[in-house]
């Protein structure tokens, strides 16, 4: 994984991607690495993913423009397959997984940024699609993700009017949770990386399914959706111990997976 740094923190994976000459803009290599740093996390042990860029001035800049401007139509395709596949990866990964953006967020950018569940982004993080301005449309899942994020009509006017937003105005819109300092936002993303670390890991991945999937279909079938996997949680080890807990009014041991 020449592109991305996969490190481990207790329970929580920080995976940074490395390619900081290019401000982090991705290509085929970078995706492939990114891909691989997910394969590549313990699911036996891992309970939440932070997603960062090295640097300070950027956490994805875009896709890489030198290497889509010779494509053909096909490849073109296949670039956005590869792309979303992977995204999508992302999306439906087990456990929580939390963007830091640590600045520029724009076309690739912007669409890594929301497959995840979280995102947080320092004072100087700048989301965007930009894509019409080169002649194409976001690939990455761009009109898609933002639209269900921030509503249609603003997604529409970011990505028609080529349109980038500061911090501030992403945290109004809800394309992010928290803004804070580049000194801060780490601390931050681990803190909260921690806290969800520190939950049922059964229940929080079953809760991530039920969000997910209950958003694709209509309420009567997304409360099905949220029974089976309420169900699911019951006679784990894990669900005997918390309510054991509760009801003997004591700290909960730990929760072991199980």
């Amino acid at each position: 994984m020449g592109y991305v740094d996969y490190e481990v923190d207790g329970h929580v994976a920080v995976m940074t991607i490395n390619r900081p000459k290019a401000l982090n803009a991705l290509n085929e290599e970078v995706l492939k690495d990114i891909e691989a740093a997910f394969d590549a996390v313990d699911l036996s042990e891992i309970r939440a993913v932070i997603v960062t860029g090295a640097g300070e001035k950027s956490f994805v800049a875009g896709a890489d423009i030198a290497a889509m401007s010779t494509m053909t139509k096909e490849e073109g395709e296949r670039f956005g397959k590869f792309g979303n596949d992977i995204f999508r990866k992302i999306e439906t990964f087990p456990v929580p997984v939390i963007a830091a953006v640590n600045g520029f967020a724009l076309g690739g950018g912007n669409e890594l940024a929301m497959s995840c569940d979280i995102r947080i982004c320092s004072e100087n993080a700048l989301f965007g699609q930009p894509e019409v301005g080169l002649g194409i449309t976001p690939g990455f899942g761009g009109t898609q993700r933002l639209a269900r994020l921030i509503g249609p009509g603003k997604a529409k006017e970011m990505v028609y009017a080529a349109r980038n937003i500061k911090a501030d105005e992403a945290y109004r819109v809800g394309l992010v949770n928290a803004v804070y300092s580049q000194e801060e936002l780490m601390p931050a993303a681990k803190k909260l990386a921690k806290a969800i670390a520190a939950n049922a890991p059964i229940a929080v991945r079953n809760c991530k399914k039920a969000v997910n999937e209950g958003l694709q279909v209509d309420m009567d079938q997304a409360v099905v959706i949220e029974e089976k996997l309420f169900a699911d949680c019951f006679e784990t080890e894990d669900q005997r111990e918390g309510m054991r807990a509760f009801l003997e009014k004591r700290k909960i041991e730990k929760f072991n997976n199980r």
